[in-house]
């Protein structure tokens, strides 16, 4: 059994995460910030962890994720609170969550990024531009750092239930996903230790979850 700690344990695909997670035989923490979630979180079979990540320091978050064996980061801003949010959740909560990892000698990092083509072809706004250029700031900080990492860059989220299959890769087409395809997809990464250090992109395709993570452990 992992014990798992979740960035944005009361977001969709944290959700999701959690519920899975537990039905395998491990045990998520979910970090959430309103109180009025956890009962919630309690009934998908994952510990409750009370904490706002625009509040809480480094030190603090290490305390909180002290024992576990993997970082997942989900959280995001989700558009709402204009650039400044985003830059403050998606970006420094990042940076804030990586530098409390290793305070807590937590080594696994996984963090849910976005698709790098997800503009393409269409007009997008200053918001969307600002959305796009911290993530791949995220990205390339957790990256440089001495973390075991694994980057996962969905498609567009859908809330449709997931297929259970998926299309995964270092380079695919742009497409869309489900957000309970994604936390299956981040169970089996959580599960997979030999992937290390990989960028995935993500959309729906037509092989099982399981055997996408594991076509990529083996390349």
């Amino acid at each position: 059994m992992k014990q798992i700690f979740i960035i944005g344990g009361a977001g969709k695909i944290g959700r999701h995460l959690a519920r899975q997670l537990a039905q395998r035989g491990h045990q998520p923490h979910a970090l959430h910030r309103d109180q009025r979630q956890t009962d919630g979180l309690r009934d998908l079979g994952a510990v409750p962890v009370l904490g706002d990540l625009l509040e809480l320091n480094a030190d603090d978050l290490a305390a909180l994720m002290s024992g576990c064996d993997t970082v997942v980061f989900t959280a995001g801003a989700g558009g709402k609170g204009g650039p400044q949010m985003t830059k403050a959740i998606d970006g420094q909560g990042l940076e804030l969550a990586v530098a409390a990892a290793q305070k807590a000698k937590v080594k696994r990092f996984l963090l849910v990024s976005a698709f790098p083509e997800a503009g393409r072809n269409r007009v997008v706004s200053d918001t969307f531009e600002n959305y796009m250029a911290v993530k791949k700031r995220a990205d390339v900080y957790l990256a440089g750092s001495d973390l075991d990492w694994v980057i996962v860059r969905p498609g567009t989220l859908l809330d449709a239930p997931g297929t259970g299959k998926v299309h995964a890769g270092p380079a695919i087409a742009y497409g869309e996903v489900s957000r309970e395809d994604v936390a299956a997809t981040l169970l089996e990464v959580v599960e997979q230790s030999a992937l290390s250090r990989e960028i995935i992109e993500l959309t729906e395709g037509d092989t099982p979850v399981a055997e996408a993570v594991q076509r990529l452990v083996r390349q």
